[in-house]
């Protein structure tokens, strides 16, 4: 494999990640003959094939497995090095690939767009997926830093709260808990809950305050979207617990409503996530200091109208 190209592994990588060689090009800005001949050369230069390919379905072989491990480990020292220098010219330059859950695109894009509007320097890049999604992205050193709710204890990280996250219960408007003041978490056990998939922060947030409360909610649907759980309830199909950061719009324009349920928001963390282990370029260390600095004020103008949350520190991680 001496003959191995940093491209080729780049281009693996990004293969075995999405399961696709269509997707994995549209990533790349390749086109799907590209990527093709490229895991073509390198299977050549490994001698065996690490992909299994039926139809349209992509798996990785016994031997791309292995490959796999390598290869991330050769790009991320690949990357520090990168960083390292780019440490070394004092320059907020280079490429930035920002991490994060779903739900914080809601206000992170508009966050965003200020930064690089600050760093014409840096060229972003973007991964978004659900909690453990993105534990496995920081784990894989695909991500340089990750904004999130809970931070993972499963890895050595340093996670820096920077704003408050509540999450509320809501239902379509009119619905009749809506018109209830003070409802006890025990007023919501007859009605059906529409929530995230397993694995989202969510998810569990939702969970844990059922459970401290000792109520069994009825699950009637799970989908993995925000978006989708918003139509869901508006349409009357079920209740939901959203982050508020979520529903700005549909709450201005009253189409949807958030219930007064005791013990409601669940007011937990957004972090700014990176690993100990991983040396932060001048331009994630910009990113950071500017989330520190500017998110909470960005998010308290944005959403604190919306709802009056109690005042309580946010949960700890």
């Amino acid at each position: 494999m001496k003959n191995t190209t940093f491209r080729q592994l780049r281009v693996f990588n990004e293969v075995a990640r999405q399961l696709s060689f269509a997707r994995a090009a549209e990533a790349l800005h390749l086109t799907p003959p590209a990527v093709t001949m490229q895991i073509k050369e390198l299977e050549e230069r490994v001698g065996m094939p690490l992909f299994e390919r039926s139809g349209r379905q992509v798996s990785l072989t016994t031997a791309g497995e292995y490959i796999l491990v390598h290869a991330r480990k050769i790009l991320a020292s690949l990357k520090d090095a990168e960083d390292v220098a780019a440490r070394l010219k004092r320059a907020e330059v280079g490429v930035l690939t920002v991490g994060m859950v779903g739900t914080a695109k809601y206000f992170l894009m508009g966050l965003l767009g200020e930064f690089i509007g600050k760093h014409r320097g840096v060229e972003l890049k973007l991964a978004i997926g659900n909690r453990d999604q993105l534990v496995g992205m920081l784990q894989n050193s695909e991500v340089d830093i990750a904004v999130m709710g809970r931070p993972p204890k499963e890895l050595d990280t340093r996670a820096e709260p920077f704003a408050a996250h509540p999450h509320v219960f809501v239902s379509a408007p009119r619905h009749p808990l809506g018109q209830q003041g003070d409802l006890e978490v025990e007023d919501l056990r007859p009605h059906d809950f529409i929530v995230r998939e397993l694995g989202s922060g969510t998810r569990a947030a939702m969970e844990k305050f059922f459970v401290d409360a000792r109520v069994e909610p009825r699950l009637q649907m799970q989908l993995n979207s925000n978006e989708t759980i918003k139509q869901a309830v508006m349409a009357g199909l079920g209740l939901g617990f959203l982050s508020l950061h979520t529903i700005g719009l549909e709450l201005e324009h009253g189409l949807i409503q958030v219930l007064d349920v005791r013990g409601a928001p669940v007011v937990r963390a957004w972090n700014i996530v990176h690993t100990r282990a991983k040396l932060l370029s001048p331009a994630a260390e910009a990113f950071r200091y500017f989330m520190l600095e500017h998110a909470e004020g960005h998010l308290a103008a944005k959403f604190g109208p919306l709802l009056k949350l109690p005042q309580t520190s946010p949960a700890a991680p």
